[in-house]
């Protein structure tokens, strides 16, 4: 956000600058958000000017012409959601509706039929927290994700809609108001977590068939809170 609204920064990775970039049909913040290829996805939050309407409105960005596409609606309003790109569909997944209340569904756009479609309780196994949204990750097309409350990390079982428990991780995210801080992200085929202290940022080779995970600490210097990780 800056003093004009919301605004959006490309980086040229080749030149390693920033540049100010089209600005979304519907400006928002607090959405869901991932990417595919050469193309980016955004869906859900709130709008900007007033930061009181929570959207269902989703769209598309073509990072080659830098345009943005309007996509249909979500079946289901919903702010502080997370996002994810699986089994080529664009997921968007929990978050909280009009009124506060925390959503246990997900849904997914298909671009074959150019359509969403809910997925009841898809949350329904995860402890949620109204201060951040969930925590999740794609490593080989597997959706993972850590439970706050418990320090868990759990593997999404596509089949039944449900998770199984994979073991814990190395930092405390039940401290830090349901994981508030703590970044959990995909490093190539391996997991990242970062806590909030010195030193605690850790890395695994994950897989659905494990019952443990194990987890092998990385050098890095302090990290500051409630900030954006991304990988190029």
């Amino acid at each position: 956000m800056e003093m004009d609204g919301a605004v959006i920064w490309r980086y040229e990775l080749t030149t390693n600058e920033w540049f100010k970039g089209p600005s979304m049909i519907t400006p928002r913040c607090r959405f869901a958000t991932a990417s595919c290829d050469t193309f980016a996805y955004v869906a859900g939050g709130l709008e900007t000017e007033n930061c009181i309407e929570v959207l269902n409105s989703a769209e598309k960005y073509n990072s080659e012409n830098q345009t943005w596409k309007k996509l249909p609606n979500m079946n289901q309003k919903r702010k502080s959601c997370s996002g994810c790109y699986l089994d080529n569909k664009f997921y968007v997944i929990g978050g909280q509706d009009e009124k506060d209340k925390d959503l246990t569904c997900g849904e997914f756009f298909n671009e074959m039929t150019h359509k969403w479609y809910l997925i009841p309780n898809m949350l329904k196994d995860i402890v949620l927290s109204i201060s951040r949204s969930p925590l999740i990750a794609v490593v080989n097309n597997e959706l993972y994700t850590l439970d706050a409350s418990s320090n868990e990390v759990k593997v999404y079982v596509k089949g039944k809609n449900s998770w199984k428990k994979l073991g814990f991780v190395p930092v405390r995210a039940d401290k830090l108001q349901g994981g508030w801080g703590v970044a959990f992200k995909s490093l190539g085929n391996e997991l990242l977590v970062i806590g909030t202290t010195s030193n605690s940022c850790y890395t695994c080779l994950p897989h659905p068939d494990l019952e443990v995970l194990e987890w092998k600490q990385i050098v890095c210097g302090s990290f500051i809170h409630n900030c954006a990780v991304m990988f190029a």
